[in-house]
């Protein structure tokens, strides 16, 4: 259907003629006219389906009638660098409206958003924890809520927000509109569904499988050379705009420091990093300042650069549906992309379940020069004392030195 065929206001079709929409994806066609109709209604659809526009393009629809000034639509999301997505979408369609957003999160001050509240500001995109907070002193009041929507509920499950988003429910007018967005559905979601929406209408797109547009390939590889892979795959491949996946933040520091020192231009999202720094990443990383960016999974989801052409998992993920959002960050709106997986033998469990899903082998793939010979590195040696006496100091310089890896000092005569 064609964006002008929903009947949406038409103080609305000057954003979306600057977002580039034509024509809805099947997401939006399914949700906006339910939206637009006042449901509520429960989605499921894969990452770059333009999601974030079916639910946000009713919302303003709405809101050009009624009172200003009011915080009139509330958006929970569970993580911050989400929360900043959907605003700068609800910015993008919302130009020329008047119609007011902030975003709700913590790790930053609290000032400029107690500000926003103040000012008036129609739609809150908030991340749970800092919500509750300006709801407990009276900043954010949430009496005149009319559309309350609940993004990536089974993120929010997995980051232990369920309790907080329960009382943030409780905080809304019983009398609204929700849309809750989930990709999967455990007991709890479906929980959460029963208690805060009325008759909802089911819209899926279906998750069971990774969008058609990415192409996998598994780069089966000894434990001890999978950077050494890494980075010889890099060598060979378009770099313009790469997301590498590891399991944990330690790794991906270390890790995007080997890039760099390989010359490529590469920075890293993890949450060791200040909310300044992300951000910087993420700007870096979307204007091409850096080809690379190494990260955990908490860029997995909502992560909205479309231009990413590959994404690489370093670590092999913990489950089938983590996979399909990381590789969701390529071959995003009908664009294709590259899904390359560095496996071990470790990963076979995980390897059968992806391809019970896809229901076709995935390829492997090698690297002809590379040499997957080469030896695992010595473990270094480990000192153990004797269990019935303590080291004498004669002999402790020397038993130091040899368990740091390094030749004992010769004793020297005192003069």
């Amino acid at each position: 259907m064609n964006f002008n065929q929903f009947n949406l206001d038409s103080r609305l079709m000057v954003g979306i003629k600057r977002a580039g929409y034509v024509t809805a994806t099947p997401i939006q066609d399914a949700v906006i006219p339910a939206a637009l109709a006042g449901d509520d209604l429960i989605g499921t659809a894969q990452t770059g389906t333009g999601k974030t526009a079916a639910f946000v393009l009713p919302i303003l629809h709405k809101l050009l009638e009624g009172p200003r000034r009011v915080a009139r639509a509330l958006i929970v999301t569970p993580t911050r660098e989400l929360a900043e997505q959907i605003n700068d979408s609800i910015r993008e369609l919302a130009v020329g409206t008047q119609i007011r957003s902030v975003t709700i999160y913590g790790g930053v001050g609290p000032a400029p958003q107690i500000k926003a509240l103040r000012d008036g500001a129609e739609i809150l995109v908030a991340c749970p924890g800092r919500l509750l907070d300006l709801i407990a002193q009276n900043y954010a009041r949430l009496g005149g809520v009319e559309v309350l929507v609940l993004d990536e509920a089974d993120r929010m499950f997995d980051m232990g927000f369920l309790p907080d988003v329960r009382k943030i429910i409780k905080a809304v007018p019983a009398k609204r509109q929700t849309m809750l967005f989930s990709a999967t559905f455990p007991k709890e979601i479906e929980e959460l569904a029963s208690m805060s929406l009325h008759n909802p209408q089911r819209i899926s797109m279906g998750l069971s499988a990774p969008a058609h547009t990415v192409t996998h390939a598994l780069y089966p590889v000894p434990q001890h050379l999978k950077a050494g892979v890494l980075l010889a795959l890099l060598k060979k491949t378009d770099t313009d705009s790469v997301l590498i996946f590891t399991r944990t933040k330690h790794r991906a520091e270390r890790l995007a420091k080997q890039i760099a020192h390989a010359g490529f231009r590469v920075t890293s999202l993890h949450s060791n990093r200040s909310q300044n720094q992300r951000q910087a990443a993420l700007n870096g990383f979307r204007s091409g300042h850096f080809q690379i960016m190494v990260a955990t999974d908490i860029a997995a989801r909502g992560l909205d650069v479309e231009s990413i052409s590959h994404v690489i998992n370093f670590d092999m993920p913990d489950t089938a549906d983590a996979y399909i959002h990381r590789i969701g960050r390529t071959g995003r709106a009908e664009r294709s992309g590259d899904a390359f997986t560095l496996v071990t033998p470790d990963d076979n469990d995980m390897i059968r379940s992806l391809e019970k899903i896809m229901g076709k082998p995935l390829a492997r793939q090698s690297l002809p020069e590379f040499d997957y010979t080469a030896p695992a590195p010595p473990k270094p040696a480990v000192v153990v004392y004797p269990t019935h006496r303590s080291p004498t100091p004669h002999h402790a310089p020397a038993q130091r030195h040899a368990q740091h890896g390094l030749a004992p000092r010769s004793r020297q005569k005192s003069r």
